[in-house]
């Protein structure tokens, strides 16, 4: 396997490669473990088979983390099929730009390797091999009080777009980095409860973009600017 990034999670070395089919057994069956060690199963939307099977073949990227021979983390971009649900329309993205969108799709890590920051270096390490020349944006989404993985997306650069129901029914924050620019300045700032939807709805209606989260009194808020 080629070794596109080194590291040590501790005393342990690992290292990350680039995930392909053959690979499939061993991610399912790492997202299968994820998933049961998991308290609040609702902050996971586990792919099917069909889905990585679809990333695998061409349509995105998958990097794994790896000690000795055991897969014990993985990242995955996906390029989307353009339907009624894609993340564009939620950021304001041209139609005809949509081929450029990337999603940040799910990110996994054992159990027994939590507390090193691996999400956050397979992040720095999927986001430095993006095709710059074929892709302009990144897209995802993240259900409010899922903390690490908000917190992951904003020390990424990545901003909310929009608070709606995605997925049939569920509550989501969409994130969004146009990967050509720099973020703009901002004047205005208000910080509002992560729990207090309408207001969230509100500002981004009135152009306000979410650009960080902090805790308080043991409850979190979000900053939006404009």
């Amino acid at each position: 396997m080629e070794k596109i990034y080194e590291g040590m999670l501790g005393e342990t070395p690992f290292f990350v490669t680039t995930l392909n089919l053959q690979h499939l057994q061993e991610i399912e069956k790492l997202q299968l473990e994820v998933y049961e060690y998991l308290a609040d199963k609702s902050i996971l939307q586990p792919l099917s088979t069909e889905e990585f099977d679809y990333i695998l073949s061409g349509n995105g990227m998958m990097i794994g983390a790896y000690v000795g021979d055991e897969l014990m983390a993985f990242r995955a971009l996906l390029n989307p099929p353009v339907d009624d649900e894609h993340l564009g329309y939620d950021c304001g993205i041209a139609e005809e730009e949509f081929h450029k969108v990337l999603y940040q799709e799910i990110s996994n890590v054992s159990p027994t390797y939590r507390g090193y920051g691996l999400q956050k270096t397979l992040a720095q390490v999927i986001m430095g091999h993006i095709d710059l020349k074929k892709y302009d944006y990144v897209c995802s989404t993240v259900k409010p009080y899922n903390i690490p993985s908000l917190k992951d997306k904003f020390s990424q650069g990545l901003v909310v777009k929009g608070l709606k129901i995605k997925y049939v029914d569920k509550l989501r924050y969409i994130f969004y980095k146009d990967l050509r620019q720099e973020q703009s300045a901002f004047t205005e700032k208000k910080s509002i409860s992560m729990g207090d939807t309408v207001g969230q709805q509100q500002l981004l209606k009135q152009g306000y973009t979410g650009t960080s989260m902090y805790e308080d009194q043991g409850d979190w808020f979000v900053v939006y600017e404009k």
